[in-house]
């Protein structure tokens, strides 16, 4: 049989990985108890999954103002960062990896999360999309726009998150800078038309997320960092390439390379991008000769797909999403080819036991 480099062991600098494979980020909304708090159900899915080389948890908010989902875990309170202690160390007893990712929607979230009050975002600009509030998913509002410090204040609660998640027993944290949320609309011209020192040029546009790291330094070594990019969205999650947002998402993966960082995590375009002016088609090949460090790509990769991108040099790592929704056991199943339990998508986002703990593995 050929070696699968995907399911193989992996040492990166002096970090090792018990394979190639991470679990990617995946809201499931199993958090709604009174202050937001992990629980052991979600002891129970993480460590599930924890024979893969790393986990990345879901969404978790930096602050009351970064929700844009109801029922999503925090890890900005004492009680938030003691709750998770159950989920680290359920997963380091099976000898597992477990990254938490800081989270700030911005603009994607909805007054009826913030008592009334407008989402921050950098500029006033409505996303014409959806938040996810107790009824379901809504339109979104025109957001406020943020003061500088507010924008401080952001960089401070991403900082004490970091602290709170290195108390609470994470092996590294990744900050959430793709996929239409805060740090995103920075990056972005149609969602920042700012003229401070926040907008306008590229270095200015990137700011908030160098700021981030700077701050972080003193709460964390930079090699228990990673950094999460959606440099091709368009057209989902409200957001619009212009002229400059590969530019931008070039010069931000160029200096990530000065930080020693854990891993640069990318995600392949939501949406078919191959007629759309300024896209990168492929994210993976375009931004390796960029970034230097560990590279982690996303995006409907399969055993195959997976094994090909790292075999081709464009990755050192795949995160998997939803196949590990329904498959705690994914590694195993890989190994030996089995066939995939199909996940139920009306479970995704559900405050209820069903679809989260209940899906068989293999011999079950």
């Amino acid at each position: 049989m050929s070696v699968i480099t995907l399911l193989q062991p992996y040492t990166f600098k002096t970090e090792k990985y018990n394979n190639r494979m991470a679990m990617a980020p995946m809201t499931r909304s199993r958090a709604g108890n009174e202050g937001n708090l992990a629980t052991a159900e979600m002891a129970t899915y993480y460590a599930d999954r924890a024979d893969v080389g790393l986990i990345i948890t879901e969404g978790t908010v930096v602050s009351k103002k970064a929700v844009g989902f109801i029922n999503v875990p925090g890890i900005y309170s004492s009680e938030q960062t003691q709750s998770w202690k159950q989920v680290t160390k359920a997963v380091h007893d099976k000898g597992g990896k477990i990254f938490v990712q800081l989270w700030h929607t911005g603009r994607l979230s909805h007054p009826e999360l913030h008592n009334g009050e407008l989402p921050h975002a950098p500029s006033a600009i409505n996303p014409e999309a959806k938040a996810y509030v107790a009824t379901g998913f809504i339109d979104t509002v025109t957001p406020k726009e943020m003061t500088v410090a507010d924008i401080k204040q952001t960089v401070l609660d991403f900082k004490n998150s970091t602290k709170n998640a290195v108390e609470a027993g994470f092996d590294g944290i990744e900050l959430h800078a793709a996929n239409g949320y805060l740090f995103h609309q920075f990056f972005n011209g149609t969602s920042n038309t700012r003229t401070d020192e926040y907008g306008g040029s590229i270095e200015n546009k990137a700011r908030i997320l160098f700021e981030t790291l700077d701050a972080l330094k003193d709460v964390i070594d930079y090699s228990r960092v990673g950094v999460r990019l959606n440099p091709s969205l368009h057209g989902a999650q409200g957001m619009t390439l212009d002229k400059d947002t590969i530019d931008t998402h070039e010069y931000i993966v160029n200096k990530l390379n000065d930080y020693g960082l854990a891993y640069l995590h990318l995600t392949e375009p939501f949406t078919d991008v191959t007629d759309v002016p300024y896209a990168v088609t492929e994210v993976a090949k375009h931004f390796r000769p960029i970034y230097k460090g560990l590279l982690m790509i996303n995006k409907s990769f399969t055993k195959e797909t997976g094994n090909k991108v790292i075999e081709e040099g464009y990755a050192d790592m795949v995160a998997y999403g939803v196949p590990f929704i329904a498959n705690p056991d994914l590694v195993t199943r890989f190994k030996i080819d089995a066939p995939l339990n199909a996940p139920d998508p009306s479970t995704f986002y559900t405050f209820t036991a069903k679809g989260y703990n209940d899906y068989p593995k293999l011999g079950e």
